[in-house]
């Protein structure tokens, strides 16, 4: 019965993700570059952007700049390169490592950053420094 109900079923609800990250979208305007989808893309991981920003400042080590639509990296990055670096952060601060969900926020209980998932309850400090 499991068999034939799953064949009645769309495709799209089968094999989508729920948890899809926005690719980056920008430009290169002289030695800087602009990601237009900054915003957005903090807002699905639902984390802040001033957060992101600092992680993704000290992975690149170059200064960024938040302004009202967009984010300003201070030297030529290339998207690929933007993309892994939002990647390896969502794998720190996002991605719960009990159930793999991104149901999670993130906790400062005595100097200590916490992760604490929303969907499992699992609660677990992160070694990031940032």
């Amino acid at each position: 019965m499991l068999k034939a109900g799953r064949k009645n079923l769309p495709k799209s609800t089968l094999g989508s993700e729920r948890f899809e990250i926005p690719k980056v979208k920008g430009h290169i305007q002289g030695n800087k570059t602009i990601i237009s989808n900054f915003y957005q893309i903090a807002n699905t991981l639902r984390r802040k952007p001033e957060h992101l920003l600092k992680y993704i400042s000290k992975e690149l080590a170059t200064p960024g700049d938040l302004k009202k639509n967009a984010l300003i990296v201070g030297r030529k990055v290339s998207a690929t390169l933007l993309n892994e670096k939002i990647e390896q952060y969502i794998n720190l601060f996002v991605v719960c490592n009990e159930c793999k969900k991104p149901d999670s926020k993130l906790l400062t209980e005595a100097g200590v950053l916490f992760m604490k998932c929303t969907a499992c309850g699992a609660k677990h400090p992160i070694n990031a420094k940032i």
